[in-house]
């Protein structure tokens, strides 16, 4: 009889050591009861930062525009109005010299067709990306490290890294270190690195980073106005500053039906 006893004593207690090992991964949020743990932490990372822009608020409009002028130094880089769908579907960059690039989720083009097509695609899905990154975060495709919190400017802050499965917009190999305002809970920062047209061992070799600064809501959503670029580097951070963009006349609209189409007098852009 004791030894009885003393077996079923065993099997309780391996069996609290298995239901104990199973609490800590929750295979769904709250472990699908609505009242239990929470998400993942790197879930909970990006969901946060969606939340603080309040991205539901931004998915309730159809599109938003605004004017950009971006400069490297003395140079202006782009000088443009940009047009965003925002479930990503559509994109329109019109520059002040006349020419529109178009993308309509599944062609990009110029026009006029006889624009020089150099930088184009860049300037379609990078800029624009930028705007729009706080309400990506957890679109498909995205993949999330929670990483070590990150010096900025003598402050701490949380960190977490961004990639892209294979096949997922039009650089997958980008990636993107994240820093998250620990006061506000909005984007601060995020290193990058640019894949477009090379190869990402290349790119690692000169990342860079944006700041984000001097937030405005509109109809209740956060948006940064003004970006500062910098080198930067795992070691030391930000480094030299190297460019600046402001944000302004931020609207959202719905488009017209023919907005984000291909116009005649146009040409296609590849890589």
């Amino acid at each position: 009889m004791k030894k009885i006893i003393f077996l079923i004593g065993i099997l309780i207690l391996f069996s609290c050591k298995e239901n104990k090992s199973e609490e800590r991964i929750p295979v769904e949020p709250d472990n699908g009861i609505g009242d239990g743990a929470g998400p993942p932490p790197a879930l909970s990372f990006s969901e946060n930062i969606e939340e603080a822009h309040n991205k539901v608020a931004f998915m309730t409009h159809e599109a938003i525009s605004f004017e950009i002028k971006l400069k490297f130094g003395e140079k202006t880089q782009l000088d443009a109005r940009i047009s965003i769908m925002t479930n990503s579907t559509g994109v329109r960059v019109d520059k002040a010299d006349g020419t529109s690039i178009i993308y309509d989720e599944k062609t990009s083009v110029i026009t006029p067709a006889s624009a020089k097509t150099e930088g184009a695609r860049f300037d379609l899905f990078t800029w624009q990306y930028f705007f729009a990154m706080p309400f990506k975060l957890t679109d498909p495709g995205t993949v999330w490290e929670v990483q070590e919190k990150r010096k900025l400017d003598s402050l701490e802050y949380n960190t977490a890294k961004l990639s892209f499965e294979a096949g997922t917009g039009d650089s997958p190999d980008d990636w993107y270190i994240i820093y998250q305002d620990p006061e506000t809970g909005r984007i601060k920062a995020a290193a990058y690195i640019v894949t477009f047209s090379k190869e990402q061992a290349k790119a690692e070799e000169n990342p860079h980073a944006i700041v984000f600064s001097d937030y405005e809501m509109i109809e209740n959503v956060a948006i940064s106005t003004k970006w500062s670029f910098h080198n930067w580097n795992e070691t030391d951070g930000l480094g030299e500053k190297l460019g600046e963009a402001e944000i302004t006349d931020i609207k959202f609209f719905v488009p017209e039906e023919n907005y984000f189409k291909t116009p005649e007098n146009s040409r296609i852009i590849n890589k």
